[in-house]
């Protein structure tokens, strides 16, 4: 006699409502737990891209954060180094929707203390600047001196041309800042924009869909537009992610990069997060079919020593014989994509 074993697979959630329930769920309940520093950058980074694009997750959606809430002033005096992190999800769960005033007791309590001034970075300072302004309060110190510092940053178009992410990624975040996550004209001027585009390249040649996104999300803040060759990329990326269900399954995923991905895709004006969830545990894996020349470029790069030229037009010959086909079909796009190519080139080459 045969016994036939029935298994039911985990039920997909398909309306909106309920798969932002589920998408919540798992980053609240399921993958870490609140005392977790990384379960607060995870949360604040979901709380944050639904807050700035205009999600309404409904009540039911944010209740596994409720015991959270209650406790979250207790928790930030206790953990005053993640102040911002505790502001940014207390902020973040009031404007979607959740009951209470806890967000401007924090930020005067911040303010009170001074915390901002304890910051080392200019980016983390300024992202405190705009968590307090959020409840109509300035913190201390001279702010027009902070925004000079990091205009002038933006302005050196040369940093970003070459590989170097960090760099790159605190141009995105100082963009989100200065703009207000795309609420008001950041002012930038044409060497900050021509910055990103650099970033830009740098990021689609390396096949980076997770620093790509919040690139082409900083130029639609800047008023720019990015070039349809990345964000056609970044479409085709985000909707090849596995979203794998299961309490046993590894978090040690590409969850940042399947966020900001459906965060550009909603920027774009784009379904975004639009895979069946379940609910419970979850993982979420890119794939992995992308070249990646960059490392192929910078050595071709490095043994002409002298030989070196910034003009590509000269280089693209030599580039052809030296990268695989692969590498070059990226390259070509990348120098399809942008008008900025040329002039991205000549500072990437580091010719003699």
């Amino acid at each position: 006699m045969t016994n036939v074993i029935q298994l039911t697979p985990p039920s997909r959630i398909d309306t909106p409502e309920a798969r932002l329930g589920a998408l919540l769920g798992c980053f609240a309940d399921h993958r870490r737990f609140g005392d977790d520093v990384f379960w607060l950058k995870e949360n604040a980074e979901i709380l944050n891209i639904l807050e700035c694009t205009g999600a309404a997750p409904g009540e039911a959606a944010l209740a596994p954060y409720v015991e959270f809430y209650r406790s979250i002033e207790k928790r930030m005096r206790f953990f005053p180094q993640y102040y911002r992190f505790f502001l940014s999800i207390a902020l973040d769960l009031e404007d979607l929707g959740m009951a209470g005033d806890t967000a401007e007791a924090l930020v005067r309590w911040t303010e009170a203390q001074n915390l901002p001034q304890a910051e080392l970075s200019d980016l983390q300072r300024l992202e405190a600047v705009r968590l307090m302004a959020r409840r109509g309060i300035t913190p201390r110190g001279d702010i027009p001196a902070l925004h000079s510092r990091v205009r002038e940053f933006m302005a050196r178009s040369d940093t970003f041309a070459l590989p170097n992410k960090k760099a790159a990624y605190e141009l995105t975040h100082i963009v989100f800042y200065l703009s207000e996550y795309g609420r008001r004209d950041p002012q930038l001027d044409e060497a900050a924009k021509r910055s990103l585009h650099f970033a830009g390249l740098l990021a689609f040649i390396e096949q980076n869909a997770d620093l790509l996104s919040e690139i082409c999300i900083a130029l639609r803040h800047a008023g720019d537009t990015p070039p349809p060759m990345w964000t056609d990329w970044l479409k085709r990326e985000t909707a090849l992610f596995a979203v794998t269900p299961g309490e046993d399954v590894s978090i040690q995923d590409d969850y940042h990069e399947f966020l900001v991905c459906n965060w550009h895709q909603a920027t774009a004006g784009d379904a975004a997060f639009a895979k069946g969830f379940t609910q419970g545990r979850m993982r979420f894996d890119r794939s992995d079919a992308r070249a990646t020349p960059m490392r192929e470029m910078s050595e071709a790069m490095f043994n002409l020593d002298e030989g070196r030229s910034g003009d590509w037009l000269s280089m693209r010959p030599y580039m052809e014989d030296a990268l695989s086909p692969q590498a070059m079909d990226v390259l070509a796009q990348a120098e399809l994509s942008s008008r900025h190519f040329e002039d991205f080139f000549h500072g990437f080459a580091r010719g003699t």
